[in-house]
């Protein structure tokens, strides 16, 4: 894991002291993410410079140094991953690969690019990866990110060069950037927490998308984009192939050991992440099952409704794990606020960023490398919110005069409305989930059963706020993503897709990354691996969902490791009560950020709809956190982040 920078100048004449100079000053930005070397590489005439940041992992010696050039010196590249398919690599590369220098898989990735190309190369590495390798022959560079978004890629381009890197800093300090800050992203993050690719918060900066290569030609001509792997596609040429739930259970046990032991490669300490819910406590039951003792860690809270400690603690106690286990009050956890805005890098606003970032700089005190049960919910039909939209599409199904029933009332009254009639005893004739916020619930329901095809009914359930151009300045609705909807998908399956493609690389994963490696720590996610992805689209619906519950047959496999009376328990997220917060020893910090003064004179943002947001929510009538967290983590990244 490492942190990368390149520098193309597209035919402008820079001297070589000029950008080894400027791709130094890049890789002090992101030191963090490589502290065991820094290095560049420029090319005779400066056409291309690469810079590296290693955390040195896998082949400590020297002969894992970045930038490498290939052995037949046509090829220079900066890694930032891990391969967990080398020696396979190794073996189909066969006689044809030159000797090599050390084992580290930047070299068997370089060698395997020489030998085959970037575009056949690419589709058959098994890992976590962002890269940029520069053609020596024919004056081209190439980025690739891996397939589902795990390790993140910037860049920017203009008549004059072309910027990457692993993060936006190193882009944004840039000599002469002055891109405006996107109203888009701004909405984007409102609705979702999080700022999709390829959208930034800049205008003129972009992610590189999961599972897609980028070719630049140093004479300047418009770049080439090409999807190397498409998890719709993917899916869409599964069948159902495992029906009998032994059989599958066994398939899915010997696969998951096979996956897991291959993420155990590494030259330095290496842990897990242990929360004792059924993800995380089936990767550390694998790492059990391979051989050396895993070493755990778990953060615990005060707040019962968010401790997972003692669950955490008897999977341990159970796999004999070497467990850390570490007690943060609240005001540390508080602490960690005024930090996001540098750790994130751009604005985000998924609060469980506490509590990843906490567990990430206390498993960085005892290894470098950390497995995640991250992946399991999108492969397996985990969250409730795939239960709830199955009913949703029921209701849908429903008569459209009951359907333009609901879309009158909801129409007939503002929200706000309706909220006070749900005070009354009229109120009280709702079903329960109704009674609060009735009409913030009816209006939204309403538009989620209008919504044109199951696709758009599932984005719209998982959007926060349908409407951001209500508070952001200048914005329009929620900005359009990418679509990937397929016939004959059941609602699990839509929301699971839906997930893959958006909520995974935007929120889950760019979680992961910033948080760890902003303490030099490596994540690794083996439920993100290609061939469980998919053994899980094979797999017939019974064995994701039964009797309502999801994760059905990753429960099943974990019990053959694991008591059952330690597994079935209810979901618990990975959060800290924010709400609560906001209203208690967070509020000053609050009032500051989103004082109508100050949110007038940045002009993003609604002074008068943020206020009435942040006054209902401290009145106490009403938890708006979800509508006011991303405002705050925006303005704090605005005041704060970007220096």
């Amino acid at each position: 894991m490492c942190g990368i920078n390149g520098i193309l100048t597209r035919g402008r004449r820079v001297g070589r002291d000029e950008l080894e100079h400027r791709l130094f000053a890049m890789n002090r930005l992101i030191a963090h993410r490589g502290p065991d070397d820094d290095q560049a590489w420029v090319h005779d005439d400066a056409i291309v410079g690469l810079g590296h940041r290693r955390l040195a992992i896998v082949d400590l010696s020297d002969s894992g140094r970045q930038p490498m050039r290939s052995h037949d010196r046509r090829w220079t590249i900066v890694y930032n991953g891990e391969l967990y398919n080398t020696d396979d690599l190794r073996r189909q590369l066969g006689p044809r690969a030159a000797p090599y220098r050390g084992h580290s898989d930047t070299e068997v990735l370089v060698e395997c690019i020489a030998a085959w190309g970037v575009e056949d190369a690419v589709p058959r590495l098994n890992g976590m990866f962002a890269f940029a390798v520069w053609d020596g022959e024919r004056n081209e560079l190439w980025l690739a990110r891996d397939r589902f978004g795990e390790k993140p890629l910037y860049y920017t381009t203009s008549p004059g060069e072309l910027l990457f890197s692993s993060e936006l800093r190193p882009i944004v300090e840039s000599p002469g950037f002055g891109s405006a800050i996107s109203t888009e992203a701004v909405a984007d993050l409102v609705a979702t927490y999080a700022i999709g690719a390829p959208r930034t918060i800049y205008d003129d900066v972009a992610k590189l998308e999961p599972g897609t290569l980028l070719r630049f030609r140093a004479d300047g001509n418009a770049p080439t984009e090409h999807r190397y792997w498409r998890p719709e596609q993917v899916a869409a040429e599964q069948r159902a192939a495992y029906h009998d739930p032994d059989d599958a259970a066994d398939q899915l046990d010997s696969l998951l050991r096979s996956v897991v032991r291959s993420r155990l490669v590494s030259d330095v300490p290496l842990g897990a992440f242990l929360s004792g819910g059924i993800d995380s406590s089936l990767v550390v039951a694998m790492m059990s099952a391979a051989g050396p003792t895993p070493t755990t860690f778990t953060v615990g809270f005060p707040d019962e409704g968010y401790d997972e400690s003692p669950h955490a603690r008897k999977i341990a106690e159970h796999l004999a794990t070497d467990h850390h286990e570490l007690m943060v009050s609240g005001s540390e956890a508080r602490a960690v606020v005024p930090r996001l805005s540098r750790i994130y890098d751009e604005p985000f606003a998924d609060s469980s960023q506490i509590p990843t970032f906490i567990v990430s700089e206390f498993a960085a005190r005892h290894v470098k490398v950390a497995l995640s049960g991250d992946g399991g919910d999108e492969l397996f039909g985990g969250y409730e919110r795939y239960r709830y939209f199955e009913r949703l599409q029921r209701m849908q199904r429903m008569h459209p005069s009951v359907r333009r029933g609901l879309a009158a009332l909801s129409g007939a009254l503002p929200d706000r409305a309706i909220d006070r009639l749900g005070a009354t005893r009229l109120g009280r004739m709702l079903p329960q989930p109704l009674r609060r916020r009735p009409g913030h619930r009816l209006n939204r329901l309403s538009r989620l059963l209008a919504a044109s095809d199951a696709w758009n009914r599932y984005e719209a359930l998982v959007t926060v706020d349908l409407d951001p151009a209500h508070v952001v300045l200048g914005a329009q609705r929620v900005p359009s993503r990418r679509r990937a909807s397929l016939a004959g998908l059941d609602a699990t399956q839509t929301g699971m897709l839906h997930d893959t493609l958006h909520y995974l690389p935007s929120d889950i994963l760019t979680k992961v990354d910033r948080a760890s490696m902003a303490v030099s720590l490596e994540t690794r996610v083996p439920l993100l691996d290609p061939d469980l992805f998919e053994f899980a689209w094979q797999l017939d619906p019974s064995l994701r969902v039964r009797d309502g519950v999801g994760k059905w047959l990753l429960t099943e496999v974990l019990c053959r490791h694991v008591p059952r009376t330690l597994v079935e328990r209810p979901k618990q997220g990975f959060g800290v009560p924010m709400g609560s917060w906001l209203r208690g020893p967070l509020r000053a910090w609050g009032d500051e950020l989103l004082d109508a003064s100050v949110l007038r004179a940045d002009g993003y943002f609604d002074a008068v709809e943020v206020r009435r947001r942040w006054d209902a929510h401290q009145s106490g009538t009403v938890d708006l956190q979800a509508q006011i967290w991303p405002i705050l983590m925006f303005q704090s990244w605005l005041h704060d982040g970007r220096s």
